[in-house]
């Protein structure tokens, strides 16, 4: 533990700072910080806030002040973004994590949460992954530049807590989905992108759907509304240097996700895999037993979360992001 400090409840009337709370994540966490009876909850909009601009951000905290901070601001994306543009995925991450991470630090935030990915970990890490797997081993080639922005982010939470004995800490979500996701055809990961080709297959009347690759690689999903449970259990209830990874520790192969979505929408035609595509990794699943004794397990199944999906993308299909 951090001197000084001991895990448990939160203040419901102190000010936290969402970073990222209009994204998947941050607006899940915002959501359920409301939900849990947190009063002053503050952040804003990319447009009124460039986290990458050092000097705007720190003005931010001096005029805010707030006592816990959650740093879920990101540059994401899928595999063709993070091969086509690493230069920015690492530096516009790397900015943003010294930018709010040095003026929580600067202006007293007591508890902060960073939030990393899975892709931190080595391509050829053991499955399910622990968190003794980090830097153990070559990253994908794909996400490297990403990967290793979330590594420093991590590496930073680490160097707070010895250097100034703050109880900072960081989580690592394995892949998430849900209401607020990307949508878009070209940037958006593969559980969106096939509730989106089977609705639209819906709507156009198909007989067929074509995915890529053989349908066989594993997968773990957590919906987001999930994460963001997890988010505040953590901070309540976890103090350590370690990362802690969030997932539901059991994994799902892509096709069965696709039969699940086909269902769910009420595609009742065929569907093709492109074998010629690349299938990725075999398997991806994270280890979740240092979650598991902080005292919390995923609640929304599969099935149900891509049901709620489902409902939030077609009351917003007008307006997602392309």
């Amino acid at each position: 533990m951090s001197p000084g400090f001991r895990a448990g409840p939160l203040d419901r009337d102190s000010r936290v700072y969402v970073a990222g709370h209009g994204g998947l994540v941050g607006s899940a966490i915002w959501r359920h910080l409301e939900a849990e009876g947190f009063t002053d909850l503050v952040g804003l909009r990319s447009r009124d806030l460039d986290l990458t601009d050092r000097q705007p951000v720190f003005d931010y905290f001096a005029k805010q002040q707030p006592r816990y901070g959650v740093l879920a601001a990101a540059k994401v994306g899928g595999i063709m973004a993070n091969s086509t543009y690493p230069v920015d995925f690492l530096s516009e991450n790397l900015q943003i994590q010294l930018n709010v991470m040095d003026a929580a630090l600067e202006h007293g935030v007591e508890r902060l949460l960073f939030l990393g990915s899975s892709c931190i970990y080595p391509k050829l890490a053991p499955q399910p992954i622990p968190e003794e797997a980090l830097l153990t081993g070559h990253l994908e080639p794909t996400n490297d530049a990403y990967a290793i922005a979330k590594i420093a982010g991590i590496v930073h939470v680490q160097a707070v807590r010895r250097q100034y004995g703050l109880p900072w800490i960081s989580a690592m979500p394995t892949n998430l989905y849900g209401p607020g996701d990307n949508f878009s055809p070209s940037g958006s990961h593969v559980l969106p992108a096939l509730i989106r080709r089977y609705d639209e297959a819906v709507r156009d009347g198909l007989s067929e759907v074509t995915n890529w690759g053989t349908g066989s690689p594993r997968r773990e999903f957590l919906h987001v509304d999930d994460m963001a449970a997890a988010c505040l259990h953590l901070m309540e209830h976890y103090d350590g240097p370690e990362q802690v990874n969030v997932g539901t520790g059991r994994d799902t192969t892509i096709k069965e996700i696709a039969e699940v979505i086909a269902d769910v929408v009420g595609f009742k035609g065929e569907t093709h895999w492109d074998t010629s595509k690349p299938d990725g990794t075999p398997q991806k699943l994270l280890d979740v037993s240092k979650l598991a004794e902080a005292g919390w397990i995923a609640q929304i199944g599969l099935e149900d979360g891509i049901r709620s999906t489902v409902t939030w993308y077609r009351e917003h299909v007008g307006d997602l992001r392309e």
